[in-house]
């Protein structure tokens, strides 16, 4: 099966939800027309922005403000949504909560921006001191969980702590995925010495590319043990690849973030685990705390969100279940 046609039902979902951000761009009469807080994300048409935008959708719904749901249809548009944020900022909100795609490119912009109004930033930085305050995940410990999760999948297929192992980072420059990357090599230079990492690479955002990348070092990697693909999108292509060489008990996968595709694999043993954050709790009190900073109130400069890695061993823990199946209607 490939990529796209595994993702029909979630391209006929974002496709409904694509209509939704656009009229949410329009005034709605049950919210207080007087406050409007805008969001926006990275990529409009990933089932992970789309959890953010839901959790940000009932903050609006809770708190009276109306809620744009904004952002390009690709993590790689950087000039887009410096022009969504630009437009946004012209129509005068109460303030603007921004995950921001690219951490230098989006530095200025964000510095410009918050000359006019509040910036609440969420899950990735930008080279900027004007967020007045910043939620997200600790993706440093991200990076170490995953690092941990994946010598523990390894030691328990081979008995030992050792092996070639490789990371890849779906995009260059993006602040998230540069941390997540920091934490998994530290923790595995000082925690998992046995494992060694022989390939460090970043895709173009595509999940086609994932699996191009992952076939590739499958072919000229005899000896791979493991994989750190470090978002939802190279999951996405790391796990298609696994599956159809049918090598999920000889090299093991952590991912991070999670879908319908990727539980998926991680059900079928093609991902051994998937660090998850928690980006419906992003969304909203992402609005939560613009709203307040709009009313003059004191918030936390900096808010972990948190994480956890998840195995087909704990999928069904509550806790668990309610990060891997988020209501987002």
């Amino acid at each position: 099966m490939t990529i796209v046609k595994s993702l029909l039902s979630r391209r006929a979902f974002t496709a409904l939800a694509g209509a939704a951000v656009i009229a949410t761009a329009m005034p709605v009469t049950s919210f207080a027309a007087d406050v409007t807080i805008p969001i926006i994300v990275k990529d409009t048409t990933s089932f992970y922005w789309q959890i953010v935008l839901a959790g940000a959708r009932k903050a609006g719904k809770d708190l009276g403000v109306n809620v744009p749901e904004l952002g390009a249809q690709a993590e790689s548009d950087i000039n887009g949504q410096i022009s969504i944020l630009e437009n946004a900022v012209a129509g005068k909100p109460a303030a603007v909560v921004i995950s921001p795609t690219e951490f230098k490119a989006l530095g200025k912009p964000i510095d410009e921006a918050a000359k006019s109004v509040p910036i609440i930033g969420i899950d990735s930085g930008a080279d900027s001191k004007a967020f007045k305050s910043f939620l997200t995940t600790d993706n440093v410990q991200g990076g170490r969980i995953a690092a941990d999760g994946l010598a523990a999948a390894i030691k328990e297929m081979t008995g030992k702590e050792e092996g070639e192992i490789v990371i890849l980072t779906n995009l260059p420059g993006v602040g998230s995925l540069e941390q997540r990357r920091e934490g998994f090599l530290d923790q595995i230079k000082t925690k998992h010495p046995g494992l060694k990492v022989i390939a460090d690479k970043y895709g173009d955002g595509q999940a086609t590319t994932g699996l191009n990348m992952m076939t590739d070092l499958i072919t000229a990697n005899p000896k791979l043990v493991g994989v750190f693909a470090s978002n939802l999108i190279l999951a996405q292509g790391v796990g298609q690849a696994i599956a159809e060489n049918k090598l999920g008990d000889k090299i093991k996968v952590i991912g991070f973030d999670s879908d319908d595709k990727t539980v998926g694999f991680l059900k079928d043993g093609a991902i051994a685990g998937l660090v998850v954050q928690d980006p419906y709790r992003m969304g909203y009190d992402g609005i939560k705390t613009a709203l307040a900073v709009s009313k003059g109130e004191k918030v936390e400069a900096n808010v972990d969100t948190g994480a956890n890695l998840v195995t087909k061993a704990n999928m069904a823990d509550p806790k668990i279940d309610a990060l891997l199946n988020p209501k987002i209607k």
